[in-house]
C-alpha cells in the first residue's frame, strides 16, 4: 500500500502487475466485511492461527493501518469456535488468535461481547484444544473478563504481548495512544496478580519525534517496571502522510542507538528469566528439529526425539545460546 503526501482523498495501490490504481480512502475506511474463510494448512507449522478481528478505529499518529485495513470488525464467536474445532480435529494442539486491534474485538457485534467473554466461550466450546494464545493486546482495553479467564483457565497461555510503544506520558500523548505510563504498569500488575507466572512482551518505538533523552529514559525504565522480557523494538520510521511524519524528527543515528539500547535491555531481561527456569518442568509444543516453545513462549531445545506437533514434558537443565535445554521428564 503506497501513500500520497496527504491521507485524503486517495491512496495509490500497487496491483500484482505492478500498476498503480488510485482508490478513495473513504472506500477503504467503509470496508465492513470480516473475512471468515478458514485456513487449514499452515505450511507444516505446529501452531495454527485464526484471525478474529480486522481493522482499527483508533488514529495513532505514527500508524497507517486504519487507512489500509478499515474500521474495527469482528468474527462472531460461533464462527471462531467452528474454525478452532476444525483445527484441533486436524491435530493442532495450539491456536493463536490474531487481529489488528485484538482488544477491540466485539465492539461491532450484537451485544458487544468483549475479548474476554469470547475467549471464555471459545475455550468452553473447544474442550479438545490444549493451548490458546493471544497476539498483541492494547493495555488500555484489557477487559476484566479476560483477566478472570487468564486467572482460571490453564489452557490460556501465560504469555501476554502488549502494544506499549513508549513509556513516557508526553510521547504517548503525541502518539495518541490511549494509555499512560502508569496504566501500562497497572495492566501488568493486574495480569500478574491474576496469573503469577505470566510473562510479558511488548512493542516499543525508539526515537519517536520530539523524544528527548529523559523521555527515552522513561521508556527504557519501563522494561524493568513492567517486567518485560520479550521486546520487539523498532527505531521510528516515518510513514508519509501521518501526523508523526510532520513532527520534529530525532536524528536517524540517535534512533538506531536508542533502539540498540532497548534491545540490549530486553536481551538481558530475557537472559535472567531463562536462567531462572533452570530446574523447572516445561510443557513443550514440538515444532521441528527438537525445537519447540513452552507455555511462556520460551524457546526449548530438546535432548531427545519427539514428533513435530506433539506436546511433551521436559525438565529444564541449562540455557544455551538463548534456548532452554530440555531433557525428557521422568
Amino acid at each position: 500500500l503506497g501513500n500520497t503526501e496527504k491521507m485524503d482523498p486517495a491512496f495509490y495501490v500497487r496491483t500484482k502487475r505492478g500498476d498503480e490504481d488510485r482508490i478513495a480512502v473513504s472506500d477503504i475506511m467503509a470496508a465492513r466485511d470480516m473475512p471468515h474463510h478458514q485456513i487449514g494448512d499452515f505450511g507444516g507449522r505446529a501452531r495454527a492461527f485464526v484471525q478474529v478481528q480486522q481493522g482499527c478505529d483508533h488514529r495513532c499518529t505514527f500508524c497507517i493501518i486504519p487507512f489500509g485495513r478499515g474500521p474495527n470488525r469482528s468474527l462472531p464467536v460461533e464462527q471462531i469456535s467452528d474454525q478452532v474445532r476444525g483445527l484441533t480435529e486436524k491435530g493442532f494442539a495450539e491456536v493463536v488468535l490474531s487481529g489488528v486491534d485484538l482488544t477491540s474485538y466485539g465492539g461491532d457485534l450484537p451485544g458487544h461481547p468483549s475479548l474476554g467473554s469470547m475467549v471464555r466461550s471459545l475455550l468452553d466450546s473447544a474442550p479438545d484444544l490444549k493451548r490458546l494464545r493471544l497476539s498483541s493486546l492494547d493495555p488500555a482495553a484489557i477487559d476484566d473478563e479476560l483477566v478472570a479467564v487468564l486467572a482460571g483457565e490453564d489452557r490460556l497461555m501465560p504469555h501476554i504481548h502488549l502494544s506499549l510503544q513508549a513509556g513516557d506520558d508526553t510521547v504517548l500523548k503525541r502518539m495518541k495512544r490511549r494509555h499512560s505510563r502508569a496504566q501500562a504498569i497497572d495492566a501488568c500488575d493486574r495480569l500478574r496478580t491474576a496469573r503469577p507466572d505470566v510473562v510479558f512482551g511488548a512493542d516499543l518505538i525508539a526515537g519517536f519525534p520530539t523524544e528527548d533523552a529523559a523521555m527515552f529514559d522513561n521508556t527504557f525504565r519501563l522494561v524493568e517496571d513492567c517486567g518485560l522480557i520479550y521486546l520487539h523494538v523498532f527505531p521510528f520510521s516515518a510513514r508519509p502522510g501521518t501526523p508523526a511524519a510532520k513532527m520534529p524528527q530525532v536524528a536517524a543515528a540517535e534512533r538506531k542507538a536508542r533502539a540498540a539500547t532497548l534491545r540490549t535491555a530486553g536481551e538481558a531481561a530475557l537472559g535472567r528469566y531463562l536462567q531462572g527456569r533452570v530446574g523447572t518442568l516445561a510443557s513443550v509444543l514440538v515444532e521441528e528439529d527438537r525445537i519447540g516453545h513452552d507455555a511462556h513462549f520460551a524457546p526449548v531445545r530438546l535432548t531427545f526425539d519427539a514428533q513435530a506437533g506433539a506436546m511433551v514434558d521436559a525438565r529444564i537443565t541449562a540455557v544455551d545460546n538463548g534456548n532452554l535445554i530440555g531433557e525428557k521428564a521422568e
